[in-house]
């Protein structure tokens, strides 16, 4: 395992950690029972990961209480948590100010544990991100101040959006949504560094597609259902392309995450895994790092055939 820096003065982080939302009960995915999400957190553990990323939202509140279950007995001060705020434990999305004490002590709770080394906000509307005119971000640096938190940050999408957040408030970490088929966050990448605002990039696989594992046939019955047939066959396509520029479809996985580690602004980057093979095939991917040439032909595959389409999550 490769470890980065994440936030001042704490531990280092895994470059891969564990995205937890699959953990949890009706999570969306293929349900797991609570023996095989302690198991699969373990597992990871073994293999030195020690990111871990969930949410209130996440099965209900039933990630955080399984991951808390599987981290109870680890050295605290070596695990690394990242939980959210503003889609509630009930499944309901409450963005308000006033809402931030009682999401986090519900999370610290469920998850057992003192404190949580970032809290962010849920991929909230943009005007939620302006530090002027929003009381949160004095309520979040209460919390650092009272050790609930070491810092906080917001869970966002595009570039724009992640500006307005570092340009306004003193959040150190943001969860980008980053991938070959997704790149406008890269462009506040740089201004991150800058800051020493730490990257976690989500989505990475871009909700399997670059696992290499679907086609222009495929149908979803989870979350992914969302997609129309032509969403299909668009994505089916790019795809397709990206393997021809790969010249290795066998380790496609390896080649989309090791494409978002390739940027040092990035701390971890957080696979879904459903299960020990699939979190075994993700950690592979440092076994694979992108060349600069390739990089920089997936960079131009993106500007010249994705970026205009542009395409839903």
């Amino acid at each position: 395992m490769k470890f980065n820096k994440y936030l001042q003065n704490g531990p280092l982080v895994s470059s891969i950690g564990l995205g937890a939302w699959q953990l949890g009960i009706n999570s969306g995915w293929s349900d797991m029972s609570e023996k095989q999400a302690i198991n699969l957190v373990h597992e990871a553990q073994d293999y030195g990961v020690n990111f871990f990323d969930t949410a209130p939202n996440y099965g209900l509140g039933t990630s955080e209480e399984r991951l808390g279950k599987a981290l109870k007995k680890a050295d605290r001060s070596t695990v690394v948590i990242n939980t959210k705020f503003g889609h509630s434990v009930t499944g309901q999305t409450n963005f308000s100010a006033d809402q931030i004490r009682s999401s986090i002590e519900g999370s610290l709770q469920r998850l057992q544990t003192d404190y949580v080394d970032s809290l962010i906000i849920h991929n909230p509307p943009m005007v939620y991100l302006d530090g002027n005119n929003n009381p949160h971000y004095e309520i979040l640096e209460r919390l650092i101040e009272e050790g609930k938190i070491k810092a906080y940050g917001a869970s966002l999408d595009t570039n724009e959006e992640m500006q307005l957040l570092m340009n306004t408030t003193q959040a150190k970490v943001i969860e980008a949504f980053f991938n070959i088929l997704h790149q406008d966050a890269a462009n506040a990448f740089e201004k991150a560094k800058e800051q020493e605002v730490r990257i976690i990039v989500k989505i990475p696989l871009d909700s399997g597609w670059l696992s290499g594992k679907y086609h222009a046939d495929s149908v979803f019955n989870d979350v992914r259902s969302r997609w129309s047939r032509a969403d299909i066959v668009t994505r089916a396509t790019l795809v397709e392309k990206i393997k021809k520029l790969s010249q290795d479809v066998n380790h496609l996985v390896q080649l989309a995450i090791s494409f978002c580690l390739s940027y040092d602004a990035v701390a971890t980057v957080i696979p879904g895994n459903l299960n020990p093979m699939q979190l075994q095939n993700n950690l592979k991917s440092l076994d694979y790092p992108v060349s600069d040439n390739l990089r920089k032909e997936l960079e131009d595959f993106y500007k010249n055939e994705v970026q205009h389409l542009q395409l839903v999550w």
